[in-house]
């Protein structure tokens, strides 16, 4: 059984372009189509599973009265038919009769255990239900689509229906973040978006009238080439218009301007109005939308506000002033009659705070770590320097622009050691000793220990319960975890830590690095699978997550094809960005084992990660660096003589 969100999309910029630009096959002069678009909280909850046939079902208290549960053979024909009927289940027969039609995959039962978004408000739950089953069907047979697969896929599911829908519209495979779509004739394009500042916006269905049918047929009508004034508006609107607004709103964004945002919301609903809804004025008149974008109580609420979709009395969508704001205003659009939504654009924190956990005997490198910790060993390093390990590791994280650092020990009495090192200044003595680099280099030393915090893992049940102890210290923020007992050294000129954080601020979700390894190895790290999701093989969107995995089953179930088609195993790199999700599956995770009475039970850290992934999804990514493990006495002989000779060969590149 598995369990699947998918939201529904709110397009706050750039409607229409996307059928647009598509119109570049047979007119070069048209513009690449360009849209803002964004997934929303609201959307459809299922939990999938393998059947013999086709079958649809709800349990979702939103849905009764509206929906009857449906089961058919995986029968190409009699998939078109259903898809032709009419019935909100018709767009998955269409996607269901796709799927089999290409990839000759058997059947899935789907069950909706919850509903959330409205229907026909512009808010796509169409494509929500097209992508779900395509996701249902991709995950269950292991057919290795990306995220683009499934969003192509539930584009032409969806247009096996009486459906006309756009190309915008499954930009809820995406997720609920943020994303900058170009539709140029057959390509389309996919840019994640940042925001500097939280963005409350609300949007409400304003229970009105309109045939999404007529009003695209109409607008259509000026495609491929305009014939007169109107049609050339119109061109202009969703052509250089666009463009302008487009770049203004991801400046806006981007700075966090939320008052310039809104008003340019505004703008561009005067450019429609005056430019697009001529070529359909019935349906496009829109008087509940009107009437409530000049109502002088929502705009004392809001920087301004526009239609959604293919605009009509559907849907309004508004930018709020604040927080409290975004309440009132929904509260008020409630009031009306008009159920309203809250969804908030965050900012992908800037990860600045860093885990790293120590707290383990070193059993493997007995006896030495009897009186040493081993992430205090040291290792040469090509500068002149013999530098501990930890020191090493702390090094990386503020050249990565990490601020605060937490070490988990196992016990206070740990705590002595990185004390004495990081926080007690040498004896002048000592100092003079030292040449005036050195002395230097002493002060960079002291200033790393101002960064470092402390927790204790006095009870020994796993990596998992060691990282919770971090838990109060992350702060409800993503951080940054890396192990103790590896060093990293980057290829590029970014070191791993940063390059990971920049690929966590695109992407916003839990985000691994990822380090090929050999099939034999497999036993001796975390493995992840999954799709890769750009043409150098580079970024994996994760499907599953192993500890430890025999080579056996590695090679059955984990392998994914290099850009060479050659298989790969992909370890864990042994650095992560963790979301607040993680600590919250982890601090589930020890519950429920205390609940049960088994307080010696491990909580294990891969487990959680890919409970995290099934809801809010993972990527790895393939870091420009090397790594080298020293966690048994081969491993740290290897890693001190080809740390030392990597160091010394990449500075002579």
């Amino acid at each position: 059984m598995i369990k699947l969100f998918v939201p529904g999309r709110l397009c706050l910029f750039g409607e229409h372009t996307d059928w647009a630009g598509h119109y570049r096959t047979m007119n070069a002069d048209i513009l690449p189509g360009a849209a803002i678009v964004t997934g929303i909280e609201q959307g459809i909850y299922a939990e999938v599973e393998k059947s013999s046939i086709f079958e649809v079902q709800s349990t979702a208290e939103s849905m009764r009265g509206r929906w009857h549960d449906f089961a058919c053979r995986m029968d190409e024909q009699e998939l078109k038919r259903i898809a032709r009927s009419g019935d909100f289940f018709c767009y998955c027969a269409g996607v269901a009769s796709y799927m089999l039609e290409w990839y000759k995959v058997g059947g899935v039962r789907i069950k909706i255990t919850e509903m959330t978004l409205p229907m026909k408000s512009g808010l796509s739950s169409s494509a929500a239900i097209c992508v779900l089953v395509a996701r249902a069907f991709n995950l269950i047979y292991n057919l290795n689509l990306n995220t683009m697969g499934e969003m192509n896929i539930a584009y032409v599911g969806e247009l096996r229906t009486s459906s006309r829908c756009g190309r915008l519209d499954q930009a809820c495979a995406f997720g609920v973040k943020p994303n900058l779509m170009t539709f140029d004739g057959d390509e389309i394009e996919v840019q994640p978006l940042n925001v500097k500042r939280p963005l409350y916006w609300v949007f409400a269905d304003l229970c009105g009238e309109k045939d999404t049918i007529k009003i695209l047929a109409d607008l259509n009508k000026a495609y491929p080439f305009a014939s007169n004034e109107q049609e050339r508006l119109e061109h202009d609107a969703l052509g250089r218009q666009n463009h302008a607004f487009i770049e203004r709103a991801v400046k806006y964004m981007a700075e966090g301007d939320a008052e310039q945002l809104g008003r340019l919301m505004t703008e561009t609903e005067e450019v429609f109005d005056r430019q697009i809804a001529p070529m359909c004025p019935d349906e496009l008149a829109s008087p509940k939308l009107k009437a409530i974008l000049a109502d002088e109580h929502v705009h004392a609420l809001t920087f301004g506000g526009k239609g959604v979709g293919s605009h009509g009395d559907g849907s309004v969508q508004f930018l709020a002033r604040d927080e409290e704001k975004q309440q009132l205003l929904a509260d008020y659009l409630i009031s009306l009659g008009m159920p309203a939504y809250k969804l908030t654009l965050q900012p992908v924190h800037t990860v600045r705070r860093a885990i790293i956990p120590v707290a383990g005997f070193g059993t493997r490198l007995y006896p030495a770590t009897r009186g040493l910790k081993k992430d205090f060993f040291p290792i040469p390093c090509p500068d002149g320097m013999v530098r501990p390990v930890i020191l090493i590791l702390l090094e990386e994280l503020v050249k990565s622009g990490i601020e605060e650092i937490c070490l988990v020990l196992g016990s206070e009495e740990e705590r002595r050691q990185y004390a004495d090192f990081f926080e007690r200044p040498l004896s002048p003595d000592h100092l003079r000793k030292l040449n005036a680099e050195s002395q230097e280099y002493e002060n960079r030393i002291l200033d790393i220990g101002k960064r470092l915090h402390y927790v204790y893992q006095k009870e020994k049940r796993g990596f998992g319960h060691a990282v919770y102890q971090a838990a109060q210290f992350a702060h409800g923020e993503p951080v940054l975890l890396m192990l103790g007992d590896t060093l990293y050294h980057s290829t590029s000129n970014k070191p791993s830590a940063l390059q990971l954080i920049e690929a966590y601020e695109r992407y916003n979700c839990l985000t691994l690095g990822l380090y090929p390894v050999e099939l034999g190895a497999v036993s001796h790290f975390g493995i992840m699978s999954g799709v890769w999701e750009d043409k150098d093989c580079d970024l994996l969107s994760v499907t599953a997550l192993v500890e430890k995995p025999k080579p056996s089953y590695a090679e059955e179930f984990l392998a994914v094809r290099n850009g060479n088609g050659e298989k790969e195993y992909c370890s864990v790199f042994g650095q992560y960005i963790l979301t607040p999700e993680v600590f919250l599956q982890l601090e589930e995770d020890i519950r429920k084992a205390d609940g049960e009475g088994d307080h010696q039970r491990e909580i294990e850290l891969t487990s959680a990660l890919d409970a995290v992934r099934q809801r809010s999804g993972m990527m790895g990514v393939r870091l420009k660096a090397e790594r080298f493990d020293m966690g048994n006495p081969s491993a740290l002989v290897d890693t001190i003589a080809r740390y030392s000779a990597f160091q010394t060969k990449q500075q002579k590149k």
